[in-house]
Parts: structure tokens; C-alpha cells; sequence
């Protein structure tokens, strides 16, 4: 194995290049109406932390990246041809809305006017103007866009929502670049809006509201024509609408229920459960069928006729912490153990930390002793391929090789910083690791000396760490983000890959060196092609 070079620099990246991003496990089902079904029938479009998916629903994928930071709205406009997406950003920062070429997968333009958050955006009916509203901290309540036919007004009327609960019909004097808002009247009803659907001809449109019953008005009169279920009121709010053809009402509950509506009396007919408040429901074409999201990062696809839902998508909805590849055998097809020592942690009642070492058979699993000397958190475990020794990582600045047979420590490392992750060299004659203090050192395995230590990160600690089989590359991920791909030898970064919009907690090469697997906070899994491929 070549000795790692001293003289390296981590600067020395220019000729680092994109990591391919090949497919992305997750769904954020927090954003309301973030699952659209594309015109085409053919697609899914939802987003994942700064990225907008486009799914095949033959599972194919492509990505959209451009955002700097969580997407929190996206919208499709009723041709296809356009996708708007807009984010979040920090207080009084400028949130971007990007316009996409659906076809084309390109970014069109880059729209950077509201503060803090884009909340939501619309297209208008005939493709050529958007609309933007600003989140709560913006001070917009309502923006125009237009860069789709380069002007500055919208020739239609829209509905408003504002954060007091007050419903607004906003309408748009093209000759004199005007717009003019009226509130709809609900009487002495009071409620707390939630999503809104209106009707093709624009006569009407119903609201939803936390108080879980559902407001009918009028668009030309702005006045309440109906409202209801008077009785059984959907005790967690409505939190989705969708209108069909026929003029049936499709409803999401908070409480995850999916009812659909007739005639004016506001009784269900059909009614099913899904796992977690439902936050999406769109049709897929003229609504044979339509597809729901929800909080628990489920999404559902309902045929209308059944008025059945079948899971077809089942996320993470909160931080993953680990990942790993199993051991399968060629005879059967499920998990094959054989004289494995397998490592878990547990706290003692002291408030430290212990290492319990497992000896577990085909049907037995034993105790086979304790090691004690860290004194907090234990963050990874790495063993040997002889199974005789281990190297834990320990938020108290040690890692610590261990005698498996002896139950005793061999060596010890010690640096001023969290250790968050350890790798052995494939030889096991070295070992790297890192952790809060963004750097990445080589160690001898034999005295615990350092070989090097570089800055692995500009910013945020480093989380998780893997090597090839071979040992001439390993990757890096942590609360930058991103996933970097490094030469051993020479310290150097090949390739980045941008896609997370949370802390990468975990990653992983798969056996064959074919995909670099990664996890994050938000919740989502992204699988990349591994460039090093031969």
C-alpha cells in the first residue's frame, strides 16, 4: 500500500468533478400540495430537500437541482410544459423561484424577489404567467411574475389567502398595470383557512379550514354560498381539496382520512384511511385514478371506481441515522449469518458509555463480554475481517483498537475533537477518520501515530466515512451536504455530488464498488453512481 502523500493540499480540487446523482428514495410530505401528477399521466413531480424529482411512474427518475436551499412549493402549469419551484432561505435573505423546461429538464429562469420563503405559486390557465406568494416574514402577501411572456401583469383573477384567516379575490387591470383585492364574506363564521381548489369556470370555490369543515363562495359576488359538514366535523382540519369533472369533492383530513363528497349536503359516500394527515391529492388525468401524499412521506394511488388506496411509495418522514448492505446467500434469498461478532452499544447507569462484544451463532446469541473505557458517546464500530479486533469511534476525542479475543485495549488515539466516524484500510495496516473538527486523519494501526490530517470540510462536521475494497478511494458526507469522493493516497477530492438539503448522517459504498449509497436528516436516500468504476 503507497504511503499517503504529506505534501497534499485539500485546495487542490480543480479538477474535481460532478458525482452523478442515479436515483433518491424520499418524499417530503410536510409541503402541502407538493405531489403533482404531470399532464402527461406519465410522471410524478414532488420535491426533496433543494430538489425537484420527476418520477416515471415506471420508477425511472431525473433531478432538477438548483435551489440553495429546501424546496417549499412547486407547481406544474396545466399544459406541462412548465415547472415552477420556489424555497426557503434564511430571515431576510432572498427565496428563489426557479421556472423549469419540463421536456428539456433546464432551468429557464431565476425569479429572487420575495424574503424568507416562497410559499406558493400558480399558473395561470393559459401558460403564461405565474403567480408567487410570499411566506409569512416576506412582507408580500401577493407577487406577480411573468418572465414566462416577458411582462409584468396578470390578465386573470386569483384567490388569496393571508395568514389571519381572511379570503381575498384579487383582480388585475392589464391597461393600467393595477391590482385590486376584495374580501369575500363569510357572515359571522370565523374560520382558519387551509387549502383552497377552484372551480374550471371560475364561478366558485371551497376552502378548507382547521375547524374540519369545508366553505363554498362565490367568485363574482365574494360572498359565502354554503358551507359544511355541520355535523361530523373532521376533528384535525381539511387539509386538501380536489374538484372533479362531475363536481364530486375530494377531501384529505389532517387525520388521514380520504373522503369524497356529493351535492351540497357535505356527507361523505366513499371514504378510506391512510397512514398520516394527508397533505396532497391530485388527479391523474381525467380522474380514473389520483394519487395522495401524506406527513408520514407515504404517497397512494386511489382507482376512483374501487375507491381503494394501495401504497406505492413508503419514505422516511424523519432523520435516518445508519445504513448498511446485508450479507445474502446465493442458496436462500434472505439474511445468512455465519461466526460473525457483531458489536452494540448500551449506556450504563452511570451515564457513560460500555461496548458490549456479541458471539452469535445460527441460533444462539451470547454475551461474550464488556469493554468500558469511553466516557461518552460511542459514534461507530468498525471490525476487522478476521473478526479478532475493532476500532471504535467516541464523542469523548478517542478511538480505541481492541483485542476481541482478549477483551483488552490495544491502542489508543486521542485528538481535540468529537470522533464521528472510522474506516479501516482494506490492508488494516491504517486506519482514517473524523469528526467535529471538519479534518480527516491517517493513523498507523500499530502505535496510533498520525500519518496526516487534512480539512475535509469548509464547514460542519464530518459524519460518515467509507472506504473501497480496494483502498484507493473513500467518501466523505456531513452537515455540508455534500458527498465527496477522495484519492487515498493523495488526499485529493475527485468528485462532489450536490443533492442533500440536510446533515448527511451515514454513507456507504456498495460491495463491488458500483454506488455510493447516502443518508440525511430529511429523511432521504440517495443512491449515486460511483465514478471510479472499472
Amino acid at each position: 500500500m503507497a504511503a499517503p502523500r504529506q505534501d497534499a493540499e485539500p485546495e487542490a480540487q480543480e479538477l474535481e468533478l460532478e458525482l452523478e446523482l442515479q436515483a433518491v428514495i424520499g418524499f417530503n410530505g410536510h409541503i402541502h400540495a407538493g405531489l403533482t401528477c404531470h399532464p402527461d399521466r406519465e410522471h410524478l413531480i414532488y420535491p426533496l430537500g433543494c430538489t425537484v424529482i420527476t418520477e416515471n411512474l415506471n420508477n425511472s427518475q431525473s433531478f432538477l437541482h438548483g435551489h440553495t436551499n429546501n424546496v417549499s412549493c412547486v407547481a406544474v402549469s396545466p399544459s406541462g410544459r412548465y415547472i415552477a419551484s420556489g424555497q426557503v432561505t434564511f430571515m431576510g435573505f432572498k427565496a428563489d423561484i426557479i421556472l423549469w423546461d419540463y421536456e428539456k429538464k433546464e432551468l429557464l429562469a431565476r425569479l429572487s424577489l420575495h424574503k424568507g420563503k416562497v410559499e406558493k405559486l400558480a399558473f395561470s390557465p393559459n401558460d403564461l404567467y405565474l403567480v408567487s406568494l410570499g411566506g409569512q416574514d416576506d412582507g408580500k402577501q401577493k407577487h406577480i411574475e411573468s418572465k414566462i411572456c416577458g411582462s409584468n401583469v396578470l390578465a386573470c383573477q386569483s384567490i388569496h389567502i393571508s395568514y389571519c384567516g381572511t379570503i381575498r379575490v384579487w383582480e388585475l387591470d392589464l391597461p393600467n398595470r393595477k391590482i385590486r383585492s376584495t374580501e369575500c364574506q363569510t357572515g359571522q363564521l370565523k374560520r382558519v383557512i387551509t387549502c383552497i381548489i377552484m372551480a374550471d369556470d371560475d364561478s366558485y370555490f371551497y376552502v378548507g379550514t382547521t375547524s374540519g369543515d369545508i366553505l363554498k363562495l362565490n367568485t363574482k359576488s365574494k360572498l359565502m354560498s354554503d358551507y359544511g359538514p355541520m355535523k361530523d366535523k373532521f376533528s384535525q382540519g381539511v387539509t386538501a381539496l380536489l374538484l372533479l369533472k362531475t363536481g364530486e369533492l375530494l377531501v384529505g383530513t389532517g387525520g388521514g382520512i380520504i373522503a369524497l363528497f356529493k351535492g351540497s349536503n357535505y356527507r361523505s359516500i366513499r371514504k378510506i384511511q391512510v397512514q398520516g394527515g394527508v397533505t396532497s391529492l391530485t388527479l391523474r388525468g381525467q380522474g380514473h385514478q389520483f394519487f395522495a401524499g401524506t406527513e408520514e412521506s407515504q404517497i397512494y394511488r386511489i382507482n376512483f371506481a374501487e375507491f381503494k388506496e394501495k401504497c406505492i411509495a413508503t419514505c422516511h418522514n424523519e432523520a435516518i441515522n445508519d445504513i448498511i448492505f446485508p450479507l445474502w446467500s446465493n442458496k436462500r434469498h434472505h439474511i445468512y449469518l455465519k461466526n460473525l461478532v457483531y458489536l452494540c452499544l448500551t449506556m450504563l447507569f452511570t451515564g457513560g458509555f460500555q461496548v458490549r462484544v456479541w458471539e452469535i451463532g445460527q441460533n444462539t446469541r451470547k454475551l461474550g463480554g464488556v469493554l468500558k473505557e469511553h466516557i461518552s458517546a460511542v459514534s461507530c464500530i468498525k471490525i476487522k475481517k478476521n473478526n479478532l479486533e475493532c476500532i471504535t469511534a467516541s464523542l469523548d476525542g478517542t478511538c480505541i483498537i481492541w483485542d476481541l479475543v482478549r477483551l483488552i485495549r490495544n491502542q489508543m488515539i486521542l485528538a481535540n475533537t468529537l470522533f464521528q466516524c472510522v474506516c479501516y484500510h482494506p490492508e488494516e495496516f491504517q486506519i482514517i477518520t473524523s469528526g467535529t473538527d471538519r479534518n480527516i486523519g491517517w493513523w498507523e494501526v500499530f502505535d496510533g501515530s498520525v500519518i496526516r490530517e487534512l480539512e475535509g470540510s469548509v464547514k460542519g462536521s464530518i459524519n460518515g466515512m467509507d472506504i473501497t475494497s480496494d483502498g484507493t478511494h473513500f467518501v466523505t458526507g456531513g452537515d455540508d451536504h455534500l458527498v465527496k469522493v477522495w484519492d487515498y493516497d493523495t488526499g485529493e477530492v475527485t468528485h462532489v455530488g450536490v443533492g442533500h438539503s440536510g446533515s448527511i448522517r451515514r454513507l456507504k459504498i456498495c460491495p463491488g464498488n458500483k454506488y455510493i449509497v447516502s443518508v440525511s436528516a430529511d429523511g432521504a436516500i440517495l443512491r449515486w453512481k460511483y465514478p471510479h468504476s472499472h
